[in-house]
C-alpha cells in the first residue's frame, strides 16, 4: 500500500520529532494535538532545530522549506484522521487517552489507514479491538530523540496483517531508519527489556556494596565497549521513566522482579531525577 500522507497525534517530545522527520522524508504531515499552545511549541522547537541544521550544513535551506511546508497542524483529530494513510499516535502513556482516540480514529480514518502507536510499554493489542480493524493495528516505536535514532521497533499483534508490516517497514525505512521486527508483544519489547536487565544487575552489583556506581559505569565502557555505564544511562534517560517504565512492565507481568529497583524509588522520592534535575546517581552543573 502506498503511504502519502501520515498524521501524528501527541505534540510532545516524541511526536513533534516523528512528526518532523517525517515531513523531511518527503510525507504530507499532520501533527495533531489538542493544546494549540504544545502545537505552536512544537513548530517553534522545530523551526529552531532545523535552524541549527542548516546553520552546521547538515541541513539544505531549500530542503528544510520544503519540509516545513509540509508540517501542518491542527487540534482536530477527526479530520485530520479522514486525510491519513498512516497514523503513529504519541499521546501520553494511559490507556484510557489512547483506547478513545483509537476509537475515534477506526470512525474516522479511511478503510485502508494502518493505526500505529508510538509507545514503549503498551502493546497494541490493548487499543486493537478500539480502533476495529485489529489487523492494520502494531506498534511502531521510535527512540528519543527521534529526529537522531535509527531503530523503530515494529511490534505486531496477535492480529496484525503481513501487510500492515510490511508497509509500516517500508515507512521506517523510507525515514532513514533501521526497523527491527517484533513477532510476539512482550513487555519492553527488545531494547528496553535488554537495557531493562543492564540496569537491573547494575543496581544490585551497587546496592549489594560489591562495587560503586563509578567503577560499575567504567566497567560498562571500558570492558563492555558501552558509550556510557547504567548509571550514567538512567540519569540521561530520567529516573523518573526509568521507574515509569518498570511500573508499566510490573503492571503487565505481576512479577515482583519487574518492580522499580529501591534504589530508583528512593531518587524518585527524593526528586533526583538525573540531568533533568541537576543530580541522580551523579551531581550535575545545571548551568553549563
Amino acid at each position: 500500500m502506498s503511504i502519502n500522507n501520515i498524521l501524528v497525534i501527541g505534540a510532545g517530545t516524541m511526536g513533534r520529532q516523528i512528526a518532523m522527520s517525517c515531513a523531511l522524508s518527503g510525507f504530507s504531515t499532520i501533527l495533531q494535538d489538542i493544546s494549540d499552545t504544545a502545537l505552536r511549541a512544537a513548530r517553534t522547537e522545530l523551526e529552531n532545530w532545523a535552524a541549527g541544521r542548516i546553520s552546521k550544513g547538515k541541513l539544505r535551506a531549500e530542503d528544510v522549506e520544503l519540509a516545513l511546508s509540509r508540517l501542518t497542524q491542527s487540534t482536530e483529530l477527526a479530520t485530520s484522521a479522514a486525510r491519513s494513510d498512516l497514523v503513529i499516535e504519541a499521546a501520553t502513556e494511559r490507556l484510557d487517552i489512547k483506547r478513545a482516540i483509537f476509537a475515534e480514529l477506526g470512525e474516522h480514518a479511511p478503510a485502508h489507514a494502518i493505526l500505529a502507536t508510538n509507545s514503549s510499554t503498551l502493546a497494541s493489542s490493548h487499543v486493537a479491538e478500539a480502533s476495529g480493524r485489529a489487523a492494520q493495528v502494531c506498534n511502531m516505536h521510535f527512540f528519543n530523540p527521534a529526529l537522531v535514532m535509527k531503530c523503530v521497533e515494529i511490534v505486531r499483534n496477535a492480529q496484525t496483517s503481513d501487510a500492515t508490516i510490511a508497509t509500516v517497514t517500508e515507512v521506517a525505512r523510507a525515514l532513514g531508519k533501521e526497523p527491527v521486527l517484533v513477532n510476539k508483544e512482550v513487555p519492553g519489547f527488545i531494547a528496553n527489556r535488554m537495557m531493562g536487565a543492564i540496569q537491573q544487575e547494575a543496581l544490585d552489583l551497587a546496592s549489594k556494596g560489591v562495587a560503586s556506581i563509578e567503577d560499575i559505569d567504567t566497567t560498562a565502557r571500558t570492558a563492555l565497549g558501552h558509550p556510557m555505564g547504567p548509571f550514567e544511562l538512567m540519569d540521561l534517560v530520567g529516573l523518573d521513566v526509568i521507574d515509569f517504565i518498570a511500573q508499566a512492565t510490573y503492571a503487565e507481568t505481576g512479577e515482583p522482579s519487574d518492580q522499580p529497583h529501591p534504589m530508583i524509588t528512593e531518587k524518585v522520592g527524593e526528586g533526583k531525577l538525573g540531568r533533568k534535575s541537576g543530580q541522580g546517581f551523579y551531581l550535575y552543573d545545571q548551568e553549563k
